[in-house]
C-alpha cells in the first residue's frame, strides 16, 4: 500500500473516531474557597442571583420615634345639626357614605319654614303699604310747597309734610329690611318664595364621608343642638404623638416626620408638623405634636396606631436592600461581587433598618456590587466545599 493511501486511510479513522467520542458541551462546576465562589459565565446558576449597587441615601442622624395615633383633621370634621324642629321625612345617605359638598342629606317638614315663609310674605305686603304711604307723603309734601310758594299756606304746615316724608322714607327702609331679612332666612333654610308646605332640605357642609349617623325617618326632632350626623374630610389626616418635655426643642412647626403605621409593616410615609402644643400634659410630662399627612389615597383611618419618627439631621448614608445581609450569629455578611462571576463573602457592620434598607457602618463602599436575591445560594455552595 502506497504512503498516500495509509495517510487517507489513518485520517478516516480519526476523523470516524472523533465524531463518536465527542463530549457534551457542559457549564464548569462553581470553583470555590473558604469566602468566594466563581461561576462560570454560563452557569444556569447565574440565573438566580440578582445583584444592586450600594447606594448613598440622606438618612437621619439622631431622631425621636414617639407612639403615634391617626385623627381626622378637626379643622375638615362637621357634626351636621338641624336647622329647624320638624319630623324627618326621609334620609339620603347612611353611613360610610361619600359625600360631596352641598348634597342633600335629608328633609325635614317643619312649621318653621311655614313661619318663614309666612313672615316673608307679611314683609313683602308691609314694603307695598310703606311704598304708597310714602308716595302720599311725597305728593302732600310737594303741595304744601306749592301752595306756599304762592302764600296760600303757612310755613309751619310745610314743615309738618316734609317731617311726615321722612317718616314714610324711614318706614319704607324698615319695610325693605324686614323684608331682605326673611328672604335671608328662606335662603339659610333652602326655601323658595313661591309658597306653602315646603319641606327644609339639609345639605352637606363640606365634602367628605359619613362617619355616625343617628337619625331615621319618621323621627320629630326638637332639638337643633344635638348631632344627626358626622362629616369628615379625610383626604389629609393628623398624625398625634406624646413628645417627651425634654425633646420638644428638636421639634419644629413644618418640619418633616416619618410615619410608621402596624397597618402597613415595612412602609413608612412622609408627613409635615402642623402644629405644636402650647402646653405640658403634666402627668405624662409630654407635649402634644400633630403632624399633616395626606391622604388622597384614602389608606389611612382614624385611630389607625403606629410611630413618628421626629428627625432632627440627616447625612449620606451607604445602603444595601435587606435581603442583601446574611445573618450568621452576631455576624453579618455580604456577597460582593468583585468581577464577573465571582462573588466574594465579605463581613459587615450594619446599622438600623430604614424602610426596605439597611444602614451599612463598614465593610462597603458606595458602588460596590452586592448580591440582593440568591445570598443564600452562594452559601450554601460555600458550605459544601
Amino acid at each position: 500500500m502506497t504512503r498516500t493511501a495509509l495517510l487517507l486511510l489513518a485520517t478516516s479513522v480519526a476523523a470516524c473516531s472523533g465524531h463518536a467520542e465527542a463530549p457534551v458541551a457542559q457549564s464548569m462546576p462553581p470553583q470555590t474557597t473558604d469566602t468566594s465562589v466563581v461561576l462560570a459565565a454560563d452557569s444556569p446558576m447565574l440565573k438566580q442571583i440578582r445583584r444592586a449597587h450600594v447606594e448613598l441615601r440622606d438618612l437621619p442622624t439622631d431622631e425621636i420615634v414617639t407612639p403615634g395615633k391617626l385623627e381626622a383633621n378637626p379643622n375638615r370634621v362637621s357634626k351636621v345639626v338641624l336647622p329647624v324642629t320638624g319630623r324627618v321625612t326621609a334620609v339620603l345617605v347612611k353611613t360610610g357614605d361619600a359625600v360631596k359638598k352641598d348634597q342633600a342629606l335629608l328633609t325635614i317638614q317643619s312649621p318653621d319654614a311655614d313661619a318663614a315663609m309666612s313672615a316673608y310674605l307679611s314683609a313683602g305686603a308691609a314694603e307695598g303699604q310703606a311704598e304708597a304711604a310714602l308716595s302720599k307723603a311725597q305728593a302732600d309734601a310737594d303741595r304744601a310747597s306749592d301752595l306756599f310758594e304762592h302764600n296760600a299756606v303757612a310755613k309751619k304746615d310745610v314743615q309738618t309734610a316734609q317731617s311726615a316724608l321722612a317718616q314714610a322714607k324711614a318706614a319704607l327702609e324698615q319695610a325693605r329690611a324686614t323684608r331682605e331679612q326673611s328672604l335671608r332666612r328662606l335662603t339659610v333654610l333652602g326655601l323658595s318664595p313661591n309658597g306653602f308646605d315646603q319641606q327644609v332640605v339639609l345639605r352637606a357642609p363640606l365634602s367628605g364621608k359619613v362617619l355616625e349617623l343617628s337619625v331615621v325617618p319618621g323621627e320629630f326632632r326638637n332639638d337643633t343642638t344635638a348631632p344627626l350626623m358626622t362629616l369628615a374630610d379625610l383626604s389629609t389626616v393628623w398624625v398625634t404623638s406624646q413628645v417627651p418635655e425634654t425633646y420638644i426643642r428638636f421639634v419644629q412647626v413644618g418640619e418633616r416626620v416619618q410615619i410608621s403605621l402596624v397597618a402597613f409593616p415595612g412602609e413608612t410615609f412622609e408627613g409635615r408638623v402642623s402644629r405644636i402644643a402650647d402646653t405640658v400634659d403634666a402627668p405624662t410630662r409630654t407635649v402634644k405634636v400633630q403632624a399633616e399627612l395626606d391622604n388622597s389615597h384614602g389608606r389611612f383611618r382614624p385611630e389607625m396606631f403606629g410611630s413618628v419618627h421626629h428627625i432632627e439631621s440627616t447625612r449620606p448614608t451607604p445602603v444595601v436592600p435587606a435581603g442583601a445581609v446574611i445573618q450568621s450569629g452576631e455576624h453579618s455578611m455580604v456577597f460582593v461581587e468583585t468581577r464577573a462571576g465571582r462573588f466574594e463573602r465579605r463581613p459587615v457592620t450594619i446599622g438600623a433598618r430604614a424602610g426596605d434598607v439597611v444602614r451599612v457602618v463598614s465593610g462597603l463602599s458606595e458602588g460596590d456590587t452586592v448580591v440582593v436575591d440568591g445570598a443564600m445560594l452562594l452559601q450554601g455552595l460555600l458550605r459544601r466545599s
